[in-house]
């Protein structure tokens, strides 16, 4: 009994060792694993992501220590490189955090795909949905680092999957109503390849680069910059050209030959396999410009000094002149922009060129190596190549002209010609590459982009501003036929506000900014968040400085887009002659309250959550009318056609009783320092008439003025300054009668 006891007590004693080593195991598997498994853990999360970028993969590594990259194997071979945008960039999105992008790179420098992992644009979460930006990013899978890619209307030969697009620009569609969150998705795309093509893949490497010598000069003719290589002269002639794209000339309706124009005939020189008789279809001369020798024997001294300070220090600068039936640019080339027909390259990458917009015609004949026997010219144009670029000019370079011609409307047949170059080396000092010159900010190229409408907002409220600040004079003007000027000019510019702030600049103010800045303070502010769009920006800082002048009318009354929808409603709900429902004033004075709480709730979630705030912030009809012009799911649609139906009845039902923007301008209008609205003696005691007109209900029985809800319509100033209906105005020219 005793030794089966002890048996018993031993086989206890061996099953609780057994579990106190089995709950021991995995806490030591843990601890003298743990940095592997972290490494391992990264890489698992985006293993699906990556193999989708590699289909052949068979292998991916972890991370690289030294570079954040996973290197991609099939086998042995190296296929090329996945990385997370995150890892190489913090340019922050439309909504202020980054858009976390999964890229895939070949050995060759293509794109073998870009994934979205993560963002918080809104217009994407809440508005077009999900699935154009999936779209929009699926554009860069086969395209290569050496294209110089171009957001913009998409031309046919250039789409997703063609990869002959004859070397010329490569067309990305852009997203409607997205501008400014593909702009940055593909300023992140771009650099990053960049940054990773630099770093890991042969053949992208930066040189030792090279500067000019600027005391290098002595005069020279035109003939003279030929002949020494300074000024390169190309042709390519009618027979080359037919042989590439394999039809003759004349079947493409838009080339016209003229044989009997001796300026496209190219003389037989010897070079190129021209023959005597040969016609020219284009002759290009070219020419490297930051060389004093050559920039200031080609251009002269007065406009090569212009060009110098026309381009910044690091930027350098291509001429190309060209004539013949087909030159550089055709003649709808759009001054300022990037050509489609000429390219430069440079180790396998494509340079961007940019046009400087400083020569025209007449121009051209004035330059001193053109008047010095060189033959004249068709086109001709300065083409700035910006630092970050990492153009090298005292390496070998090659300039491409991309033909694209078409037969019909259906078929193009396209060519590429290419001719190398190298400048000789005693034009340069050689020294050791500096670290690149990062490219302008995004903001900055936006704010450049969008530059007509910026000066059509920044003169439009110059011109309110003005009128506001002289309104007791210009509400006094009448029309001789009767009425006032004041309401003709409130008319104009509330449809300037719905056409082209709204619809066209979308410049529609949303609470979601409201909550967005406040986010910036706690979080770190930076102010280049709210650059990234020049109208909005330019707006809420005009209506942040109108608040302490005005209050919150002038924005509501006079600049927002959904306001000037609002009062369209009420002005077509007088023609319908729907009779107004008048709300009572004890109702109307609560539900003035409403939107407050709205306002409250929407600030206090986005500190909790951003994604739910951007969802309740629907509560505003902005994005659905403004932003997607109603093309959008159905119960949005709905929603903010029933406020607008409830405006035929109440006039601006939506801005004067839910609106959380209209809210928080109130709130802070009433650190107004003036009251610009005038009021008399007989203002509600016993005149209620401008009562009557205010369709805000803005007035108070004593005739004050509520600044709080007033949209600053300038009606009741009308009134005043209108003889034929201020009651004051009325009796006295009864007593003087």
């Amino acid at each position: 009994m005793s030794a089966a006891r002890h048996q018993r007590s031993a086989g206890y004693r061996l099953i609780i060792a057994l579990l106190l080593w089995l709950l021991w195991l995995p806490a030591w598997t843990e601890a003298a694993t743990t940095p592997l498994d972290a490494a391992a853990a990264d890489r698992a999360s985006y293993l699906p992501v990556i193999q989708s970028l590699f289909p052949k993969a068979t292998r991916i590594e972890a991370k690289l220590s030294d570079f954040p990259v996973y290197p991609v194997y099939q086998l042995q071979q190296l296929l090329g490189y996945a990385y997370q945008s995150t890892d190489l960039s913090d340019l922050a999105g439309f909504a202020g955090k980054p858009i976390k992008l999964m890229v895939g790179l070949d050995t060759e420098g293509r794109f073998s795909g870009v994934k979205v992992l993560d963002h918080h644009e809104p217009v994407f979460l809440h508005g077009l949905g999900q699935q154009p930006l999936f779209d929009f990013v699926a554009q860069y899978k086969g395209r290569s680092l050496s294209d110089p890619l171009v957001i913009g209307s998409g031309h046919a030969s250039n789409r997703s999957g063609d990869t002959d697009h004859g070397g010329g620009p490569v067309y990305i569609d852009g997203v409607t109503k997205a501008t400014v969150s593909v702009i940055i998705i593909n300023d992140t795309v771009l650099s990053t390849a960049l940054q990773v093509a630099r770093h890991k893949l042969e053949g992208f490497a930066l040189p030792v680069a090279a500067q000019p010598k600027t005391d290098l000069y002595e005069p020279l003719t035109g003939e003279q910059l030929l002949q020494r290589g300074y000024l390169q002269r190309w042709r390519v002639s009618r027979s080359d050209t037919e042989a590439k794209l394999g039809q003759s000339l004349d079947s493409y309706a838009e080339l016209v030959l003229d044989q009997n124009d001796d300026t496209y005939l190219a003389a037989d020189d010897g070079s190129d396999h021209h023959t005597e008789d040969s016609l020219l279809f284009s002759e290009i001369y070219f020419a490297y410009l930051n060389a004093p020798i050559i920039g200031r024997n080609l251009l002269g001294d007065p406009l090569y000094q212009q060009l110098l300070t026309a381009i910044k220090p690091n930027e350098q600068v291509l001429a190309v002149f060209s004539r013949g039936p087909f030159n550089h640019v055709p003649e709808s080339f759009k001054p300022g922009t990037v050509p489609g027909r000429i390219s430069l390259m440079q180790q396998g990458l494509s340079i961007e060129l940019r046009d400087l917009n400083m020569l025209d015609q007449e121009s051209i004949e004035r330059l001193p190596f053109v008047s010095a026997g060189m033959p004249r010219f068709n086109r001709g144009h300065l083409f700035r190549i910006k630092g970050h670029a990492g153009f090298n000019p005292a390496a070998e370079a090659s300039l491409a002209l991309n033909v694209t011609l078409a037969r019909n409307h259906l078929v193009q047949d396209q060519a590429r010609f290419s001719h190398s170059y190298q400048l000789p080396e005693q034009l340069f000092d050689w020294i050791e590459i500096e670290p690149e010159v990062k490219p302008l900010p995004v903001w900055l190229r936006i704010w450049q982009d969008r530059l007509p409408q910026i000066l059509i907002l920044l003169l439009a409220l110059s011109l309110l501003s003005w009128v506001f600040v002289r309104q007791r004079r210009y509400t006094g003007l009448q029309h001789r036929q009767g009425g006032s000027k004041m309401v003709t000019f409130r008319w104009l510019f509330l449809a300037f506000t719905l056409g082209f702030i709204g619809i066209y600049a979308q410049g529609q103010l949303s609470v979601v900014n409201i909550y967005t800045l406040l986010l910036a303070l706690t979080d770190g502010f930076d102010i280049t968040l709210f650059l990234l769009d020049p109208v909005i920006f330019i707006l809420w800082s005009y209506c942040f400085i109108s608040l302490f002048l005005w209050g919150r009318g002038l924005y509501c009354g006079w600049l927002c887009p959904f306001g000037a929808l609002q009062e369209l409603v009420a002005w077509l709900a007088v023609k319908l002659k729907i009779k107004p429902w008048r709300v009572p004033d004890r109702w109307h004075r609560r539900l003035i309250m409403v939107k407050y709480p709205l306002l409250i709730g929407l600030i206090g979630t986005a500190f909790v959550s951003l994604t739910l705030a951007e969802q309740l912030a629907e509560v505003e009809p902005f994005k659905t009318s403004m932003t997607l012009l109603f093309v959008r799911h159905w119960p949005f649609v709905l929603y903010a056609l029933a406020l607008l139906g409830l405006g035929l009845f109440v006039h601006k039902f939506y801005c004067r009783y839910l609106c959380p923007l209209g809210a928080g301008l109130a709130i802070i209008g009433r650190l107004r320092r003036f009251h610009w609205l005038d009021r008399i003696e007989l203002c509600g005691t016993p005149c209620q008439l401008c009562k009557r007109h205010c369709g805000v209900d803005a007035i108070r029985r004593d005739g004050s003025i509520d600044y709080d809800e007033c949209i600053q319509c300038l009606e009741c100033v009308v009134i005043l300054n209108d003889s034929k209906q201020c009651v004051a105005s009325l009796q006295q020219a009864k007593q003087a009668q």
